[in-house]
């Protein structure tokens, strides 16, 4: 072991202490998904928790979305490791680029991890980061072989971005929030989603319909997960649709979902749901 690593006994010790602690009550109950938050960062940084890799193992690359960091998708990336694929966890500058921009990162990242395999390479992603794989593939892998996930994807926009964008239009400031691409994601002819066709590779969606934020769902017609209505998660050529009872902040983070992330790539369908 080198030094420096936490081994394994190590850190489930930890959160049998914790669990221990909360059961005598003296530990809160909602410090619990913090404590294993934190616990699948320790593991995924040490490396400890993840079995050894055999030579043949699939590449994942797992793409966060907009406003966050690779950090967001630490959990996810835990979970497809102990499934035995190889994952490359892509962080990009969300807010400060055009998507052109970004999709030349992901490209270089694709080309330096992968170079023996691009177009069998599989794809997780989480909002935003749909969007860029799609206009990846579209540009630099059309006959791509690898399969698809989408975590909670503004396929055919979002309401939300609409109104932010139209808020924050006049002030160059505020405009920051959404960034160049980020202000690309509405349901209007001029953003992104107009300039994607059906999928013409492998993708399963799977989408939330728990909102945390009222104010949002206002704005979104039908069932939301709190930033994106769950038909404009929908994409023409889809191979699997799934509803799921998760938020857009957090759906990266459910088991079941994870688990329905490692059946699609491995078989091509969801354990249940329809396009």
């Amino acid at each position: 072991m080198r030094r420096g690593r936490m081994p394994i006994p190590l850190v489930v010790d930890m959160l049998k202490k914790w669990k221990c602690r909360r059961d005598r009550g003296a530990l809160p109950t909602t410090m619990r998904p913090l404590l294993l938050t934190t616990a699948a960062l320790v593991a995924l940084v040490s490396g400890c928790l993840s079995p050894p890799l055999d030579d043949d193992a699939e590449t994942v690359i797992v793409v966060h979305g907009l406003g966050r960091t690779p950090a967001s998708m630490t959990i996810l990336v835990e979970r497809l490791s102990a499934a035995g694929f190889r994952v490359m966890n892509f962080g990009y500058p969300s807010t400060e680029e055009p998507i052109e921009s970004l999709v030349a990162r992901l490209r270089t990242t694709v080309d330096e991890c992968c170079a023996q395999n691009m177009e069998s390479v599989h794809f997780v992603t989480h909002s935003m980061g749909g969007r860029l794989v799609r206009f990846y593939l579209a540009e630099h892998s059309p006959h791509h072989e690898g399969r698809v996930v989408m975590l909670a994807p503004p396929n055919q926009g979002s309401e939300v971005a609409d109104f932010v964008t139209d808020l924050l239009a006049e002030s160059p400031v505020l405009g920051r929030i959404l960034g160049p691409s980020g202000s690309r994601l509405g349901t209007d002819s001029t953003d992104i989603a107009q300039q994607l066709g059906p999928a013409d590779f492998e993708v399963g969606i799977i989408t939330g319909n728990r909102s945390m934020n009222l104010i949002n769902s206002l704005l979104i017609p039908g069932p939301d997960d709190g930033k994106v209505a769950v038909d404009r998660a929908r994409l023409e050529g889809a191979d699997a649709f799934l509803v799921v009872e998760a938020t857009h902040t957090f759906i990266m983070n459910h088991r079941g979902v994870a688990d329905q992330c490692i059946y699609f790539i491995r078989e091509g369908r969801v354990l249940t749901g329809t396009p």
